[in-house]
């Protein structure tokens, strides 16, 4: 298969799950009127999450330029598993859209909650507390096996240890906000994965 086949469709899944992204963030700041400051995780953490960032968004940017620029760290995989990551790159999307629909203007770029913050607790978010992380994590690591680029795929793991870092802030945060009633869907939903009772 041409490279230029997955570097069309590559640039596609980033459109479409960046752009779902983007769009969905503007309108919860829209709606609810205020913006969040980016430190509220800290520095230490926001700096991690602001340098890991920058190289996961450019990497697969660099790909789409030239694919000749990332040849150090090329696979080799053969092309159906090359498939198999589009097709894991498609899901991934559908799942970014479903989770910024059942979260709606709740979403944040920080662990802070916003003041008129609904528990979310349907849609996806019946079934785990933090659907983004591990659908963000994983698209990234389709992209990196769809354009057959370990680098991009180390990114995308590295983007979810920084999440489940801090995941625990985020959850006191809830629970402060929420109290018992972010406990109880605690023991009902799974971190980042369904919980199989």
């Amino acid at each position: 298969m041409n490279e230029t086949v997955f570097r069309i469709i590559t640039g596609l899944l980033l459109f479409f799950g960046v752009g779902i992204s983007a769009y969905f963030r503007a309108r919860a700041d829209r709606a609810s009127g205020e913006r969040l400051s980016r430190n509220a995780d800290g520095t230490p953490m926001m700096l991690f999450i602001r340098v890991l960032g920058l190289v996961l968004w450019l990497s697969p940017l660099v790909y789409l330029i030239n694919p000749a620029w990332m040849t150090w760290s090329k696979f080799g995989l053969p092309e159906w598993t090359r498939w198999l990551g589009v097709g894991v790159g498609l899901l991934c999307v559908a799942g970014i859209y479903w989770l910024f629909t059942s979260i709606g203007s709740g979403i944040t770029p920080v662990s802070a909650t916003r003041k008129e913050h609904k528990l979310s607790t349907h849609g996806i978010y019946r079934w785990v507390r933090h659907p983004l992380y591990t659908i963000g994590s994983s698209f990234i690591v389709s992209i990196g096996i769809t354009a057959d680029n370990w680098f991009i795929i180390i990114m995308g793991v590295l983007a979810f240890i920084g999440m489940a870092i801090r995941t625990p802030k985020e959850e006191a945060n809830l629970i402060e906000k929420f109290g018992d009633e972010y406990r109880e869907y605690m023991k009902k939903t799974g971190r980042f994965i369904p919980k199989f009772h």
